[in-house]
């Protein structure tokens, strides 16, 4: 059996192709535990009860005769599950939103057969579009009998009461209710789906905090009572969902969508009736089809979670007016665009548009800048025009990703070709080079004078078998991405007939590379196109709209492999941080938001951030002391607790040379505040040495909130005309060298600094270790620093210096914070959830061994690579059901996954030998990794320690701190799946609390740890599921 895993490799497993298995080597455990996954959500796997306290049996204290000690043969097959009671496995194979998008039952509350009435489209729609389902019409009025000749009822109650009184043994069940009444109707039809045990919802009403206060207010009221009841909410204020795969059509739309693989999610109703008018002409179907409206409960993350879980899906396109919980898009849309694009139209650029979205949806739109900054860092492909969403869901439904930027245009004219070429260029694309064997081939089937370069120029007379030949020739050309394919009608041409020699050539070579096309032209190239379009090739009206879509589709590929590149080092700890806090509580204490220069320089150098030498002083004999020390020239500053612009007051002396000139400028600040301000605003003056700006760069450096992201980090030109200069980037912390090396290049500057026209380069590793550092202290503080600068940041080649910095803090009453990630009032926390530095520890082994323990980090992929050389071939076949070739197991494409972690969504630690951690000969030695499931409270645990350091506690010890992070997380269970040979494993896990549980029929023992927390969870905090555990 071969199994693919989400990176797109396979799995063969002699045994379970649902299990990673464990087994014992020479009586010593191997610790290779790994969490189970089903596919059940695709074959629709019932529900079974989770009662575990009276079917726990056989226990692993009385296994069963003949309990096996080793895995079953190769042809052992997996056997259909008995629905046992204490199965509870199986209760989390289906998701929450199937309900929703999958369901067996449908109620229509407010169904009706008024003409042009939202009730009967929704009922009609659901009629003649069968997804397999029950429909049950709700209608308030009791004369009504039946709609569509479908028996109707006036409350949902009636239709889980009708089993009882008939005597079925199986009561029915309601999956979905789809809810089309007044908005103030809602909150007691919500209640009443709570009370027959709804598992989703559609709210297709609008009424609610779109409309103001009292709207939100009724709309968190529904929200409590859904939330309570565990009905999963879509809405309000949507057009409803469509699966095109199952046949469901829950909207008021016209028409269902034809089936696809590209999913397509808006917050806007008449975006989505657009859309679906224009695939159904276009030839462009959907795996679903959504409109999600304001989003009470599901929200993006939810949704690309789902999407990203489902086989059908292979990209997803999103309209977009707000964002919403910001984390959980970050976490899922970061997951999910590894392995399936996510294409997004954000309108809201300007503040017209943002107000006009903010009054659509309720929400607020956000920062433009920041929104790109967010996309950027999870691998979101963002577009601007509607046309380019329309033309990019085309491309993705109908061709291939490209490889890389490499394209060949092959055109009938040389004018088109030179359009395309300009618009390939500019879009960051880049022309294919035709190799010595394309040349070879093409000339022996084109004129002489043909172009004999890319664009192909095969002229005006070219013939459809002409064309063809070509194409096919271009697709096997192994430095060429994709093909754009350029045709002008002249008289010599024949459209029809060179589209049909395309589609056939595309059958042929289909797959390996995007084939785009451009006919040119009007109804004489119409047939043309729809040959085209029937046989899956997009077509543009002009070239160049062709060549963009192209550098749309390479951008996000390139994209995601820069996020991902291995960073260079280690980010470095900070024990001088813990300074920080006194700091910020003294001013805090004293009712200050603003801190001095030097307070704000004492941030800065704890957190390794080099600063010019600043020393106080209250008085004009003290100031002309502290220069003589420092020695001449020296500049002056204004220490005060209120003023943070120092310039525009006057508060700033440069290039002072001696005792007189230091004093005069000690009286000339102090006149100049006081003047102003008052004699309470003056606090003395700073005093430090000039520095040599000769060759010199000024940055800047800083963070300051947003409303839907917390801390965003800015770089680039600094000095006084920052805001005339507008060369900066932004970007959401934390950031390691890697991610501070791509903020930094998308800045002007960044040339200037690798050293141009003789002046020497600045040291870049340097200015990225600043950035990493400077984002380390963004995020360990945000709670209470608001807004922090570096301006200047004097960067040469041989010096790193921050001149002057700037914090503000946010008000007392303002960072009150429960948790890391439950907060109250303003203080907006970060949209990536920081490093967890908490589980830093040292901690001796049983023989004595010093073992760090730390979460796990980019940086980490060289051990792990290194790690793989130490693990046996039999620790390999363990956990790879195969002889995985060590190769395969250390590519980068897969430790990727191993490595970043959304800490978010699941957590990895990594032990180290400590005796081996202060030289260049560092060993990880076990690694740990707890998955948090999509949709559910429940996480999946993974282990593998090293055969060298097996038996020595190390993975009891890892377990312990994953069930405490468990209980933390405010989870409701752990578990995993072991062989029965693996003895040792299983009485491991028993010791930490796990029940054991022996299922014959998979010839596995399956571990469970209830957790029984009684925390309530955070409503803010969406429930996740995942579909494939990254183990080490």
């Amino acid at each position: 059996m071969r199994r693919m895993r989400r990176d797109g490799t396979t799995i063969s497993s002699p045994h379970k192709k649902h299990f990673k298995i464990a087994r014992t080597t020479n009586s010593k455990i191997t610790f290779l535990v790994f969490s189970s996954r089903f596919n059940s959500y695709l074959n629709q796997a019932q529900t079974i009860t989770t009662s575990m306290t009276t079917s726990l049996k056989p226990t692993c204290d009385e296994l069963p005769p003949g309990f096996p000690l080793q895995p079953r043969s190769p042809s052992h097959m997996r056997s259909e599950s008995k629905g046992t009671a204490h199965d509870f496995w199986k209760h989390y194979q289906e998701r929450p939103l199937d309900a929703i998008f999958r369901p067996k039952s449908v109620a229509v509350i407010g169904a009706s057969e008024k003409q042009g009435s939202v009730g009967r489209t929704l009922i009609w729609n659901l009629l003649r579009s069968p997804f397999g389902g029950t429909i049950y019409p709700i209608n308030s009025n009791p004369l009504r009998k039946n709609i569509f000749g479908i028996p109707c009822y006036t409350k949902i109650q009636e239709v889980t009461e009708q089993s009882r009184y008939k005597g079925n043994d199986v009561p029915i069940t309601i999956d979905l209710a789809i809810i089309a009444v007044p908005a103030k109707a809602v909150k007691a039809v919500m209640q009443d789906c709570v009370e027959v045990g709804v598992r989703g919802a559609i709210i297709i009403s609008a009424g609610f905090k779109e409309t103001g206060e009292d709207g939100a207010r009724l709309e968190r009221e529904i929200y409590e009572i859904a939330r309570e009841g565990r009905v999963r909410v879509v809405g309000p204020n949507c057009l409803g969902v469509m699966n095109p795969i199952t046949g469901l059509n829950a909207t008021f739309a016209n028409n269902l969508a034809k089936p696809g693989n590209v999913a397509f999610v808006s917050q806007s109703g008449a975006m989505c009736t657009s859309i679906l008018d224009w695939s159904l002409h276009a030839n462009v179907g959907f795996s679903s089809f959504i409109s999600i409206g304001s989003m009470m409960d599901v929200n993006w993350g939810d949704i690309i979670y789902y999407l990203g879980d489902d086989h059908n899906t292979k990209a997803i396109a999103i309209y977009m007016e707000t964002i919403g919980d910001a984390r959980s898009f970050m976490s899922a849309a970061a997951e999910v665009a590894m392995t399936k694009p996510i294409i997004v139209i954000k309108p809201g650029k300007t503040e017209q548009a943002a107000a006009a979205a903010s009054s659509h949806t309720g929400s607020m739109a956000g920062r433009d800048d920041v929104l790109d900054a967010a996309f950027k860092r999870c691998g979101v492909l963002r577009v601007s025009k509607i046309r380019e969403v329309f033309e990019i869901v085309e491309l993705l439904g109908k061709q291939p990703r490209p490889k890389g930027r490499h394209l060949t245009i092959v055109t009938n004219a040389g004018g088109p070709g030179v359009i395309s070429t300009d618009a390939l260029i500019e879009s960051g694309g880049r022309l294919a080079w035709l190799s010595d064997d394309i040349m070879k081939q093409l000339n022996e089937i084109l004129p002489s004078h043909w172009s004999h370069s890319n664009p192909i120029d095969i002229l005006g007379d070219a013939t459809p078998s002409t064309y063809a030949k070509v194409v096919e020739i271009a697709a096997q050309d192994s430095h060429s991405d994709g093909i754009l394919i350029v045709l002008t009608p002249q008289s010599m041409t024949d459209p029809s007939a060179t589209a049909k020699g395309i589609a056939e050539v595309a059958r042929k070579v289909g797959g390996r590379k995007p084939i785009l096309a451009s006919w040119m032209g009007g109804k004489d190239v119409a047939e043309g196109r729809a040959i085209l379009d029937a046989a899956g090739i997009p077509t543009y009206d002009y070239p160049d709209s062709a060549s963009e879509m192209f550098s749309f589709m390479w951008k996000h590929s390139a994209n995601l492999s820069q996020l991902y590149e291995t960073p260079r080092w280690c980010s470095d700890m900070h024990p001088e941080s813990l300074c920080v806090d006194a700091i910020i509580a003294s001013a805090q204490d004293s009712g200050r938001t603003i801190l001095t220069e030097l307070e704000s320089k004492q941030i800065l150098q704890a957190y390794g951030i080099p600063c010019v030498p600043t020393v106080l002083a209250h008085s004009a004999d003290e100031a002309a002391a502290v220069a003589c020390k420092l020695g001449y020239p020296v500049a002056v500053k204004i220490n005060s607790h209120t003023i943070t612009h120092k310039t525009d007051v006057g508060g700033v002396k440069l290039n002072l040379n001696s005792s007189d000139q230091v004093k005069d400028a000690f009286y000339d600040i102090q006149h100049a505040v006081e003047n102003k301000f008052t004699k309470d605003d003056f606090l003395g003056v700073t005093v430090q040495p000039m520095v040599e700006v000769k060759d010199a760069y000024e940055l800047i450096v800083g963070a300051s909130p947003d409303d839907q992201f917390g801390p965003v980090i800015l770089f680039g030109s600094g000095g006084s005309l920052v805001e005339v200069y507008q060369d900066t980037a932004l970007a959401l912390p934390p950031l390691n060298s890697n991610l501070a090396h791509l903020m930094m290049k998308q800045t002007k500057i960044y040339k200037a600094l690798k050293g141009v026209r003789g002046r020497s380069a600045v040291d870049i590793a340097a200015v990225e270790k600043l950035i990493v550092n400077f984002s380390h202290l963004v995020m360990e503080n945000w709670a209470g620093i608001k807004e922090i600068e570096i301006n200047p940041l004097l960067a040469s080649s041989d010096s790193l210096i921050a001149l002057d910095a700037r914090v503000i803090l946010h008000e007392t009453s303002q960072n009150m914070v429960v948790d890391d990630v439950a907060l109250v009032k303003s203080v907006i926390r970060p949209a990536i959830r920081p490093y967890p530095t908490g589980y830093d520890q040292s901690w001796v082994s049983k023989k004595g061994k010093v073992i760090l323990i730390r979460a796990i980090m980019p940086e980490d992929e060289p051990l792990i690579v290194d790690f793989h050389k130490r693990v046996s071939e039999e620790s390999v076949y363990t956990r790879f059901f195969s002889d995985m070739k060590y190769e395969d197991r250390t590519s980068h494409n897969r430790l990727t996954r191993v490595c970043h972690v959304d800490y978010d969504r699941d957590i990895a630690l990594v032990a180290l030998d400590g005796e081996k951690c202060s030289d260049s000969q560092c060993k990880l030695v076990a690694a740990a990794r707890l998955t948090k499931r999509h949709g559910v409270d429940v996480a999946e645990f993974s282990i593998l320690v090293t055969d060298a350091y097996q038996g020595q506690g190390i993975g009891s010890k890892l377990l312990r701190e994953l069930i405490q992070h468990a209980k933390t997380e405010g989870l409701h269970a752990i578990e995993a799946v072991v062989l029965p040979s693996n003895r040792s494993m299983i009485h491991v896990m028993e010791k930490e609390g796990f029940e054991c549980i022996y299922d014959k029929d998979e010839g596995v023992v399956k571990q469970y740890l209830n957790l029984k927390c009684s925390k309530l969870r955070d409503p803010s905090i969406q429930l996740r599921r995942f579909t494939e555990p990254i183990c080490i």
